[in-house]
């Protein structure tokens, strides 16, 4: 049962509902994604509405092309664990992060601290888990030595950056501008390109959730405010569709059709077109306008916002993520089914309330210290333009 959103949201309660939605939307979408909305209807005899489990049952240890990640049953994926890693390095700074920070602190907590996997059932590094373009930051910047603000370069682009940085636009809550900044020197160290931009402009729509009085199209209005090339082009085309839709359901392919031209995977998310993932300054990923638009389609409703980007299929565990994120963000923790957030929490065997906490004693901290930054800047600024007064 969904709790009726509170008509303010605080920032604690934003950063709890943006955090616990993103975690939730992972999970959701984990035993579906790379599949088709097609294959999903017939695997489960209609539209996912809540959720299930692993799309091969308990031949999911062994079972191409997931093997051997137990997605489904309320496991939340590598999606969710990067996002809890990117955390604890804003734990230990305890202020505004860039690429080096990426290198000092998130690359070696992937290699040597061990970590509850619920997709592998066991304690293990997260390094063991991760994709082979997250795995890249230990390879360019552990083993590599690359300049972290350029070790993103020669990565697949895809959006193993962009997944992760809702924290950035929640320590950066109500200044898009700020947030799309701060991700795009984190996200420098991981990726390049499209896959760069997208991870900048995904915090600054989170940071823009987060404003008093946001709505999706506000949301969506300071995306493109700051997007650039391909990806405010695909931005555009996805929310000019979305409009026109006022369920997620009906959505599904006029989305998809107006974001491929913009999408190098191509038709079969399995089978990559030869041109996939290269950098480009056309193209965009796909995740994150499908996001925005869900975001729209489905009103800003958490349940509705969610559902489509798991039926979108696809990418679609990233993809509900970020939807799951903004739409958090948008309305706080009871916009979120309490029944899902309790099913993820317990099945993972992860507290998602605690990195939301830990985040939000961050953001206070960053935010004071900006106040004086900013005051001590004001008051070199006057003793400098003294004179002119």
């Amino acid at each position: 049962m969904t709790t009726t959103a509170i008509a303010t949201p605080t920032l604690d309660d934003r950063i709890t509902g943006a955090l616990l939605g993103a975690a939730v939307g992972d999970a959701l979408g984990g035993p579906v994604e790379g599949y088709s909305p097609e294959q999903i209807t017939e695997r489960h005899g209609g539209r996912v509405r809540g959720i299930v489990g692993p799309w091969n049952g308990d031949a999911w240890r062994t079972a191409r092309p997931i093997a051997p990640y137990h997605k489904g049953d309320g496991h939340i994926t590598d999606d969710t664990l990067m996002t809890h890693a990117l955390i604890r390095v804003y734990a230990t700074v305890r202020d505004h992060l860039d690429a080096h920070a990426i290198a000092a602190h998130l690359v070696p907590d992937l290699m040597s601290n061990p970590r509850w996997i619920p997709e592998l059932e066991a304690y293990a590094l997260p390094l063991q888990r991760i994709f082979l373009a997250e795995k890249w930051l230990v390879t360019r910047l552990h083993y590599g030595h690359h300049d972290p603000r350029e070790a993103g370069s020669g990565n697949i682009v895809n959006c193993g950056a962009a997944m992760y940085m809702a924290p950035v636009g929640l320590v950066n809550a109500a200044h898009p501008e700020a947030a799309y900044a701060e991700a795009l020197d984190i996200a420098g160290a991981h990726q390049s390109s499209y896959g760069r931009e997208a991870a900048g402009v995904f915090a600054a729509a989170v940071a823009a959730a987060c404003r008093p009085g946001a709505t999706p199209e506000s949301v969506v209005e300071s995306a493109l405010a700051l997007a650039k090339d391909g990806t405010r082009a695909a931005i555009e085309a996805v929310a000019g569709v979305a409009a026109h839709h006022k369920d997620t359901e009906s959505a599904l392919a006029p989305l998809r059709a107006a974001v491929a031209p913009f999408d190098t995977v191509g038709p079969d998310y399995r089978a990559p077109s030869p041109a996939a993932r290269r950098p480009s300054r056309v193209h965009s990923i796909e995740e994150l306008p499908i996001a925005l638009g869900m975001l729209l389609a489905g009103g800003g409703d958490y349940r509705r916002t969610v559902l489509g980007s798991v039926n979108y299929g696809r990418d679609c565990d990233s993809i509900a993520t970020m939807a799951g994120a903004m739409a958090g963000a948008l309305h706080g923790e009871p916009a979120i089914p309490r029944a899902w957030a309790k099913t993820v929490s317990e099945a993972s065997r992860l507290d998602l309330h605690a990195p939301a906490r830990e985040l939000a004693a961050v953001a206070r901290e960053v935010f004071a210290r900006d106040t004086d930054r900013r005051r001590a800047h004001e008051t070199a600024y006057a003793l400098l333009t003294a004179d002119a007064r």
